[in-house]
């Protein structure tokens, strides 16, 4: 699925203009503990949080995550929504819940990786 295919599905708004929507999302995850998502993810995953602090894109950078949507109409931090800007990372915004995103995600085949 791809992050144009994504915003299809779960009518998430793009808040970084620009952001290439070809890129592949391989994964879905919903949490809002950082540091659980540090352990826990894997690269090309969508993170569905609400969380909305700067440490969210310095996190999902550094798990290689291909988007953060921001669930349950969330208010973007001005600080995370400059750096999302000024590293080119895709964020996005929606009205639903994060429960109700994964459903619409998973209905759509995103799953996410089997632990052990």
């Amino acid at each position: 699925m791809t992050l144009a295919q994504m915003m299809e599905i779960t009518g998430a708004e793009l808040l970084v203009p620009g952001v290439p929507l070809d890129k592949e999302i391989s994964a879905g995850y919903s949490c809002d503990l950082l540091s659980w998502v540090m352990g826990r993810e894997q690269p090309g995953m969508a993170w569905i949080t609400v969380q909305t602090h700067l440490n969210v894109i310095a996190v999902a950078e550094l798990i290689e995550a291909a988007c953060v949507i921001l669930a349950d109409c969330s208010q973007v931090d001005s600080a995370m929504l400059q750096r999302a800007r000024d590293d080119g990372f895709a964020l996005f915004a929606s009205k639903h819940d994060a429960f109700t995103l994964g459903g619409m995600l998973y209905a759509a085949g995103l799953r996410t990786t089997e632990r052990p």
